[in-house]
C-alpha cells in the first residue's frame, strides 16, 4: 500500500465516480463525521457520481440514502439498492415515493433464501453460544449477520468458528470491520456495483473500471480492492492488512472519516489542477 499521496495526478483527473464502504470508512464511532459528511457533498456538487456499498441492511441504511448526498447505497453485499427519488429516477405505479428499493432477485427466491438463512441462523447460535445476531439484523432482507466487533467481541478462532458453519451450509460468509455475513447467492460488492452503475447509470462498469476510485477498510472489501486500479484503504485497514489477500492500492493518513475526506480533497484537487 502505497501512501495517498503517491496517487498519480492523472489517474485521478480521470476519476468521474466514488464507491464507498460505510462503517469505519465514512463513520466513526458509528456515525458519519462532519468532515465525512462534507467530502460527500464536494463530491456530488462536483458532479461526481457516489454510491456507497455495505453489509449493513437495507433497513438500517434508508434514512442514510435520504439524508446523504449519494446517488445509491447497495445494501446487504450487493443484494438491494435504495435509491433516492430526488433523481426522479426511479416510480412506483401509485406514484412518486421517497426512496425506491430494487432487488437482485425475484420476490420468491428471496422468501425460499430467507428460510434457509433463519434456519443458518439458528445453528450458529444454538452451536457457538457467544455468538449474538446482529443488532441491525430486523431489517435484513436477504442476508444474515452475526457481531464480531459492534457491540459484542469475538476473537479471530470464533469469527472463523462462524464462516465455518456459514459455509458449510452453502452460504457466502465474508468478516466486515464489524459483522460476519453470510447470504445465498452470486453477489457481492463488486458484482453489486456492476448492477447498481448498469441499473441506475445504463453504463458498463467493466468498461470504465480506470474512471472510479473505491475507499474500504476491510476484508470483505478485498474483491473491490483486486479490481479498480484506484483502490483506497482509510488507514484503519491496517487492522485486517494480515488477513487480506488483495490490498487496497493505496492507503490515506486519517483513519475512517477523517481518510475518507482525504480520498475526496485528492479527486477533487485533481479537477481543478
Amino acid at each position: 500500500m502505497q501512501a495517498l499521496e503517491h496517487w498519480p495526478m492523472d489517474r485521478r483527473s480521470r476519476i468521474t465516480g466514488v464507491f464507498t464502504d460505510i462503517d469505519d470508512t465514512l463513520t466513526t464511532e458509528g456515525a458519519i463525521t462532519p468532515d465525512a459528511l462534507a467530502a460527500l457533498t464536494a463530491l456530488k456538487s462536483a458532479g461526481l457520481d457516489v454510491m456507497a456499498i455495505t453489509g449493513r441492511p437495507v433497513g438500517w441504511s434508508e434514512p442514510f440514502a435520504l439524508a446523504w448526498p449519494v446517488d445509491a447505497i447497495v445494501a446487504e453485499n450487493g443484494a438491494v439498492a435504495l435509491v433516492n427519488n430526488k433523481k426522479g429516477i426511479f416510480r412506483t405505479a401509485g406514484g412518486r415515493q421517497a426512496l425506491s428499493k430494487i432487488y437482485q432477485s425475484d420476490a420468491s427466491t428471496r422468501a425460499a433464501n430467507l428460510a434457509r438463512l433463519q434456519a443458518v441462523l439458528a445453528r450458529i447460535e444454538r452451536e457457538l453460544p457467544d455468538a449474538r445476531r446482529a443488532t441491525d439484523s430486523p431489517g435484513r432482507e436477504t442476508d444474515i449477520a452475526i457481531d464480531h466487533s459492534e457491540f459484542e467481541h469475538l476473537d479471530m478462532a470464533q469469527v472463523a468458528d462462524v464462516v465455518r458453519i456459514m459455509r458449510s451450509e452453502g452460504l457466502n460468509a465474508t468478516v466486515s470491520s464489524i459483522h460476519i455475513n453470510g447470504w445465498l447467492g452470486d453477489h457481492d460488492k463488486l458484482q453489486g456495483a456492476g448492477w447498481i452503475v448498469r441499473e441506475l447509470l445504463g453504463r458498463d462498469l467493466e468498461a470504465e473500471r480506470d474512471r472510479w476510485v473505491y475507499v474500504g477498510d476491510s476484508t470483505n472489501d478485498q474483491r473491490m480492492f483486486e479490481a479498480f486500479g484506484n483502490s483506497i484503504g482509510v488507514a484503519n485497514v491496517r487492522r485486517f492488512e494480515a488477513q487480506l489477500s488483495h490490498l487496497p492500492r493505496y492507503i490515506t493518513r486519517g483513519e475512517r472519516g477523517a481518510g475518507f475526506a482525504e480520498v475526496a480533497a485528492a479527486v477533487l484537487a485533481a479537477r481543478t489542477a
